[in-house]
């Protein structure tokens, strides 16, 4: 197995990891960001909400520009599983004063790193059978697709709270709404029901038995048990979601009465050096959120890890910062930035050659470095 150092690790390629990722690396910062594929965003058909996105756009294209985006600024990207996350005792590495604090298994290789950062989402319980497609008659987001059904029949799939709730905000977009309970009895509560009761919206209780698509594969129809067919164009089932929370209960993070992480304003657990972003914390599940999660966290953890300006006891303890320590920013960073069309001098063919003072001073010793067991 390969063993890698880095200032930090993004476990997760969503819209929150991959932001987090961009401001890491562009901040001087060597960073990996880890992804198994899929995941709520990678499912989307249409992209939705996000400001100088066209709809047009899935949101495989959406994810697939934004790791380009950001592995040309120099950070790695894996495709990779991790499986376990450990913390170190600094005595494991007393004779390394950059030592990693983590160390991440995963199924190829091992990454040990000083900031972890956990992007790892949550999966949405799905009903079921039968069903339309997913983004042609079944959505998971009431902010991101409610648009998309103005003034179109819609259903919602559940029988507790939730259920009940989305169904009377929907009627904030259409006339035609109904509240699918598939058999299953009514768990919402009292409140709930006489707010139903007050509000036009029917409930079918009877189960789903056949689907009815049109020739793009959409939604138009569900042929009920008692062999009634209701027309329909979209809807939400709401069953709950699971959250991806195992590697941060493995470095022993807070979760919530919900299930998420608990986080500070900048993405801070509970665990010293350990950020969480996205749909695994609390808060609205949108991708513009998630990405501003991912900058806010970005930004704190280079605040947390630069190497300039030395305080004042660092300075009376290590001295003053000379020529040589400085800059801070990796070798391989370094080239690569300069080499960037984003750069100020604009992009070279050949990237210079770091003097000998570029690795000095280093803000921690993820050089990248690989070393093969």
């Amino acid at each position: 197995m390969t063993e890698t150092k880095y200032d930090v690790v993004v476990v997760g390629g969503g819209p929150a990891g991959l932001t987090t990722a961009l401001y890491t690396t562009r901040l001087g910062l060597d960073t990996a960001l880890v992804d198994r594929g899929g995941g709520r965003a990678a499912m989307m058909q249409d992209t939705h909400n996000v400001i100088g996105v066209t709809e047009d756009v899935s949101g495989g294209e959406f994810l697939q520009t934004a790791k380009a985006q950001v592995e040309s600024y120099g950070a790695d990207v894996y495709r990779d599983y991790v499986e376990s996350a450990t913390r170190l005792d600094a005595a494991d590495d007393a004779d390394d004063a950059e030592a990693p604090l983590f160390v991440l298994e995963g199924g190829d290789r091992e990454y040990r790193t000083r900031r972890v950062v956990l992007a790892t989402g949550f999966s949405d319980a799905r009903p079921d059978p039968p069903l339309p497609p997913t983004g042609r008659g079944l959505h998971y987001c009431l902010h991101c697709d409610a648009y998309m059904f103005v003034d179109e029949p819609v259903y919602v799939m559940g029988a507790g709270d939730s259920a009940a709730y989305v169904a009377m905000i929907m009627l904030n977009f259409t006339d035609e709404v109904d509240l699918l309970t598939r058999g299953d009895d009514p768990a919402w509560g009292d409140e709930a029901d006489e707010m139903l009761a007050n509000h036009p919206v029917d409930v079918v209780h009877e189960e789903v038995t056949a689907v009815e698509r049109d020739d793009d594969g959409w939604l138009e129809a569900f042929e009920f048990a008692d062999g009634t067919v209701r027309a329909y164009r979209g809807g939400f089932p709401m069953y709950g979601s699971e959250y991806n929370t195992d590697l941060a209960e493995q470095l022993g993070c807070e979760l919530t009465d919900g299930g998420t992480i608990s986080v500070g304003d900048h993405g801070a657990t509970s665990v010293d050096g350990v950020y969480a972003v996205g749909d695994v914390t609390p808060g609205h599940n949108q991708i513009p959120v998630a990405m501003g999660q991912g900058a806010k966290a970005g930004i704190q953890i280079h605040m947390d890890l630069r190497a300039f300006p030395r305080s004042l006891d660092e300075i009376e303890g290590r001295g003053a910062v000379s020529e040589g320590d400085v800059p801070a920013i990796s070798p391989s960073l370094l080239a690569t930035a300069v080499a960037h069309e984003g750069h100020a001098a604009g992009p070279r063919s050949t990237a210079p050659e770091a003097d000998s003072g570029t690795d000095a001073g280093q803000g921690s010793d993820a050089g990248q470095q690989s070393v093969d067991d």
